[in-house]
């Protein structure tokens, strides 16, 4: 699997004070995680990355507030919001037999007691209560599972997801 370079890690949702700071949704484990990042990167419409090095990042209330070189002014931030911002694959520390929530995708959603296969894992949606892994059926429903710890024991890479769903998740397969 040729696995991307450059990874959706959050998306600037306002400015911050009165020296071009902005606020960052995190979509990473964790805010700590986003603001320990050196950059982040704007893609382009040319398909390029263009790097943002984080200036005196810092986690606020589940968000970060940075600088950017270059953004000096509350009028210059106002411009990146909205803007979904990426990291460098590399730059990301991953714990040892973690992966990634871009890396999950297509991977087989299988039972953790019987092997029985659920669907496909289609994406990853963030919703202001929790993850949801979306699942594609194989009768072409799409379910929604909590990415939570009830519901998924553990994830193998090349694998699978393996997961205890509650009754009715899955009625139709």
């Amino acid at each position: 699997m040729n696995k991307q370079e450059y990874l959706e890690c959050g998306r600037i949702v306002g400015t911050h004070g009165v020296r071009g700071k902005v606020k960052i949704e995190s979509w990473c484990d964790s805010p700590q995680v986003l603001a320990g990042l050196p950059a982040v990167y704007l893609h382009a419409p040319d398909g390029t990355y263009a790097p943002l090095p984080l200036r005196e990042p810092r986690p606020h209330g589940g968000q970060v507030v940075t600088g950017f070189d270059g953004v000096e002014t509350p009028e210059a931030a106002l411009l990146l919001r909205g803007q979904v911002v990426y990291a460098r694959r590399e730059d990301i520390p991953i714990p040892e037999g973690e992966l990634l929530l871009a890396d999950l995708a297509g991977l087989p959603v299988l039972d953790a007691d019987t092997g029985a296969a659920y669907g496909t894992l289609l994406r990853v949606e963030f919703s202001p209560a929790s993850v949801l892994y979306v699942v594609g059926t194989p009768g072409g429903k799409e379910v929604l599972l909590p990415a939570a710890g009830p519901f998924i024991i553990r994830k193998e890479a090349g694998v699978g997801i393996f997961i205890r769903p509650i009754p009715g998740f899955f009625d139709e397969i």
